[in-house]
């Protein structure tokens, strides 16, 4: 088989075509909007307009906390204020100390409250936004062409998702409940500090604020290259752990562990490399803020300490400017983490945006309808297919399964076998010629209703970490225990099954390890025996197992072939004796065609191919009968207690 290499109309991204690189606030909130801003629930738009309602009132209250706080200190003081005589009790407890400090409680109270009022309201808008977001790009993927699985490390992709995921929750908690306060905030205080100081004073603040977000953005735009760096290293590093635990029994044939090992060591020193630069410019970026902020503040405090000295201001004002400088503080810290948060999540959000903005090499066209099928003729019609333009596979492949029969397709290794069974699928779609299923070409049809007219059981079962009840059940999901249960009696599997203490409650694993490549084959066809299909495609269904196995196994598909029209690929010959047509492939043309009788009497590639595997056969039989005489009286079965849930090997 094959491996797909990049395709004309797919060329590998270059650097300078990466989304990411462009990646801006504005374009994320452009591709954001829509999922903040649902036009088919008017639910969240009011939840989002009460959020900001909420969000105003916040920080209006957080504005009075510091006039409490120096109305308190001016009582204390007796600044501002004659004394207050014994018989105007309800003045003296309006402008009391104990008066004011209570004020100060009560609106640092109703700050808090309101502030937290405002994110529970917002959650659900945000979280509604992330689930949307998450499950359209999910189903996107499943809807992208092989190729570009093919073309991609599966463990790379699922970070892909999970850090998109996150980036969308991240951007709207922190741009709606963090950016947006923040300006307000700024605003809010500029117009305090001018009505109740001057210009000098909004000058001096303006001009700190303005002077952190610069050095900010400077040194944050630094750091992201080296977040980049780190977050690609970590990707790597994480791919190369599934790729290996995936393929853990290969390593284990080759007493690879150590090459392992030192593979992803090196990916995880990138990644050490990264992270220490990446603490390292957090340090310089909090000592810069810090820096910045504190020469403001000390600029503004020395303007009213002069202002008291001189008697303009009171020590309240004095307290009160120090509070608000304090109180803006905490966002513009927070502005900092907020704006380097917002970069990455932009970034992540961006690579989201480029799987979810990638056309599907093979979709439906405009007005296809659904696949008629009559009695399931396939027919070939000069077929030409590359995953290159420069290495051909098919070169003008013609022929035809009757419908009801069975026609076998084979040839050396790379002779484009299993592309057949792929462009019948529309996994890839010709690159001329056509594929037509009753007479109907199946890129006018829709792809849902292609496959569901098409069984395939592979050569390598790849079964879903469930049970075996689940991946029976995949090929019809609505079929009952009792349809399942009998497609599993037809695959002769239901009494394997039955032995086990779960029956078929039992786990297979990831990838079906726990089952032998005998009884996930078997699971296989139980599953298309399920789904009932019209037309059958066996893709070098038995080429994995030992001979008795393969006898067992044929004697399923032979009964589930029976009546469809089928298109085996086969590798071991002696499977396709019986079918109706031989076609042999050879470097992507038809070499030979026939039954088997007739191909071996015109003695040309396929006696050949046939002669081969024969004189193969005899040298492993005669090899096991020397075998038994050696080793018969010193071997015994090992025990299993619980053969769906043994080793393969014991298993088998």
């Amino acid at each position: 088989m094959r491996s797909a290499v990049p395709h004309p109309a797919d060329p590998p991204a270059k650097p300078s075509d990466d989304p990411t690189r462009s990646a801006t606030l504005g374009r994320a909130l452009l591709h954001l909007w829509p999922y903040m801003w649902p036009g088919d629930r008017a639910d969240l738009k009011m939840r989002v307009v009460w959020a900001m309602l909420l969000l105003l009132a916040a920080k209006v209250a957080t504005l009075i906390v510091p006039f409490t706080f120096k109305w308190a200190i001016d009582a204390l003081n007796g600044a501002g204020s004659a004394p207050v005589q014994p018989d105007n009790w309800a003045m003296w407890l309006i402008l009391s100390p104990l008066a004011m400090t209570l004020a100060y409680g009560f609106v640092r109270v109703l700050m808090a409250l309101l502030t937290q009022w405002r994110d529970g309201i917002f959650a659900k808008v945000a979280m509604h936004a992330v689930r949307r977001l998450a499950y359209q790009t999910f189903v996107h993927m499943h809807e992208l062409s092989l190729r570009f699985h093919l073309e991609r490390k599966t463990g790379g992709l699922t970070r892909v998702l999970e850090r998109g995921r996150n980036g969308i929750e991240e951007m709207v908690r922190l741009v709606i409940l963090q950016l947006i306060p923040t300006a307000v905030e700024v605003g809010l205080l500029t117009a305090v500090l001018l009505w109740q100081f001057d210009w000098r004073y909004v000058l001096v603040t303006l001009l700190t604020v303005v002077v952190y977000m610069a050095f900010t953005y400077r040194a944050t735009q630094w750091r992201i290259e080296i977040r980049r760096r780190m977050n690609e290293s970590d990707s790597d590093a994480n791919a190369k752990a599934i790729d290996s635990l995936l393929n853990y029994e290969t390593v284990k044939y080759f007493g690879a562990e150590l090459r392992e090992a030192k593979r992803y060591d090196r990916s995880m020193e990138r990644f050490e490399a990264a992270s220490v630069s990446t603490y390292t410019s957090l340090a310089v970026l909090n000592g810069g803020q810090a820096v910045i902020y504190t020469a403001g503040l000390t600029t503004v405090m020395i303007m009213c300490a002069v202002g008291v000295r001189q008697g303009t201001h009171t020590v309240g004002d004095f307290v009160m400017v120090n509070a608000m400088m304090i109180q803006l503080y905490q966002p513009l810290n927070l502005m900092g983490m907020v704006y380097r948060q917002i970069k990455q999540a932009i970034i992540d959000i961006e690579k989201m945006f480029a799987v979810l903005t990638r056309n599907p090499e093979v979709k439906d066209r405009a007005g296809a309808q659904p696949l008629r099928v009559g009695h399931g003729a396939v027919r070939f019609e000069d077929v030409r297919f590359s995953y290159d333009p420069e290495r051909p596979i098919l070169k003008g492949v013609t022929f035809e399964v009757p419908a009801g029969k069975t026609v076998a397709i084979v040839g050396p290794s790379g002779a484009g076998k299993s592309t057949l069974s792929r462009l019948l699928f529309r996994l890839y779609d010709v690159t001329e010629g056509r594929i037509l299923i009753d007479g109907q070409d199946i890129r006018d049809v829709t792809q849902v209703s292609l496959r569901a007219s098409i069984g395939m059981v592979p050569q390598d079962t790849v079964l879903f970490n469930d049970t075996i009840r689940y991946n029976i059940r995949y090929g019809r999901w609505n079929a009952t225990d009792e349809e399942v249960e009998a497609a599993a009696r037809t695959a002769q599997i239901d009494d394997f099954i039955r032995m086990s203490s779960k029956g078929y409650e039992t786990e297979v694993g990831e990838r079906g390890l726990k089952l032998s490549g005998g009884e996930k084959q078997r699971v296989a066809i139980a599953r298309t025996i399920l789904k009932a299909p019209p037309i059958l495609v066996l893709d070098e269904a038995t080429s994995a197992l030992d001979s008795h196995t393969e006898h067992e196994i044929q004697e399923a598909l032979d009964r589930v072939s029976r009546n469809r029209t089928s298109l085996v690929i086969a590798h071991r010959l002696s499977t396709i004796v019986a079918a109706d047509e031989i076609i042999v492939l050879d470097q992507g043309r038809i070499a030979e065609r026939g039954t088997h009788g007739e191909l071996l009497a015109a003695n040309g590639l396929y006696a050949s191919m046939w002669n081969r595997q024969r004189e193969a056969e005899a040298a492993r039989e005669k090899l096991a009968l020397i075998g038994d005489d050696d080793d018969a009286p010193n071997r015994a079965p090992p025990p299993v207690d619980d053969p769906l849930v043994a080793p393969a090997a014991a298993a088998e």
